[in-house]
């Protein structure tokens, strides 16, 4: 009788658990990371695995956190929204205590739910004002919300370049579809004119029927809201076609696989996104990607590499300065701390994890695929 009391007490408790396996007390420390390892963006989730193994090897090196190691815990997600929910209930079963990822806001809008009812920290590049508008308490964006970047892209191209005649192009992501509207709306805010809102089907190679379709409608520019995989095609069918109109890329065009695929019509191309470590002098972000080169023989691919890298950086410094890896502990940390210094530069999370503090800038792709701050401009000296 006694026995099968027991037995229904820690079946009890087990039921009042949140949703997978409880936060251990010992041992070592998870972290996971959801992420694309294969498919259409593929290198930005290598980027991202890299980036955490690598800050938990340095630490670990340290003695860990708390007297614990870290260990490391991936699923491939592949940039895909059914995948990336069974990620989330995966890493929540391995224990994870926070999750870095995922890259494309689908795959972050399907985990989402999961690991806030799991309490799982959940640190993404995800940019889609949805997945701010849920008001979970582990949400924390590691790059600025569409809005963000929409205001700012829309003053690029109306007070900066004086556009009159702005073609959006966009995929069908909600990412995507969420940032060329947002665009769209602060054009028209700030008295621009949009011809034409034309959709593209991701991965499908031949774009040349909807840019045929814009080029007879003589664009200034063409912007497009998706990623490089697309972004870099687009570019050089422009180029074939022989529309001379102004490519302007959201911020996921930012890869350095943008001018491979792109090849010689890369150049000239404008991207708007957070400035990199290679322009801003941030020692502690010079000294990641030297540690990153030599660990793996390449650099990183983007920008979000670092983004993803701040996310880690950050959850880090939570556990250390809390000395706690209780998720309340750490979420209280991390939305009220006044100011992080991020290898992307000082930002903060407010009460919706909303990335503050991040500074866009365009830029203009080299003829050896390099990018130059165009706006603002470089300050002198």
């Amino acid at each position: 009788m006694i026995r099968k009391m027991g037995i229904g007490l820690a079946a009890a408790v087990a039921l009042a658990a949140p949703y997978g396996i409880a936060h251990a007390a010992s041992g070592p420390i998870k972290i996971g990371v959801q992420a694309p390892i294969t498919g259409a963006y593929a290198d930005e989730g290598q980027g991202i695995e890299k980036a955490v193994k690598l800050l938990a090897d340095q630490q670990n090196a340290k003695g860990g956190l708390l007297g614990r190691k870290i260990e490391v815990k991936v699923c491939d997600d592949e940039g895909k929204a059914s995948q990336a929910a069974i990620c989330a209930r995966q890493l929540v079963n391995d224990g994870v205590i926070a999750v870095i990822g995922s890259y494309t806001s689908g795959a972050a809008l399907a985990a989402e739910p999961i690991y806030a009812r799991s309490n799982v920290i959940q640190t993404s590049d995800g940019t889609s004002n949805k997945l701010l508008s849920r008001g979970y308490k582990t949400w924390f964006g590691n790059a600025a919300p569409n809005s963000a970047e929409a205001k700012f892209t829309a003053k690029y191209l109306i007070d900066v370049r004086h556009f009159k005649r702005i073609a959006v192009l966009t995929d069908h992501s909600s990412f995507a579809t969420g940032l060329a509207d947002a665009v769209i709306k602060n054009i028209k805010a700030d008295h621009g004119k949009v011809i034409d809102k034309a959709f593209i089907t991701a991965g499908s190679q031949n774009f040349t029927p909807v840019l045929t379709k814009l080029k007879a409608l003589k664009p200034d520019a063409i912007y497009f809201s998706g990623y490089y995989s697309d972004g870099g095609l687009i570019k050089a069918q422009m180029a074939q076609l022989g529309i001379t109109a102004t490519f302007v890329g959201g911020d996921a065009n930012q890869n350095v696989a943008f001018g491979k695929i792109a090849g010689s019509a890369a150049k000239g191309a404008i991207i708007v996104n957070v400035p990199g470590p290679e322009q801003l002098p941030y020692p502690t972000a010079k000294a990641f990607v030297a540690a990153y080169k030599a660990k793996y023989h390449q650099s990183p691919p983007s920008v979000f590499t670092l983004t993803n890298a701040d996310g880690m950086r950050a959850v880090m410094q939570a556990i250390e300065q809390t000395k706690s890896v209780k998720p309340a502990k750490l979420e209280h940390y991390l939305h009220t701390m006044k100011s992080f210094d991020g290898l992307t530069g000082q930002f903060r999370w407010n009460d919706k994890g909303e990335r503050v503090g991040s500074p866009f800038t365009a830029f203009e792709v080299q003829a050896d695929g390099s990018y130059k701050i165009v706006y603002p401009a470089p300050k002198a000296g």
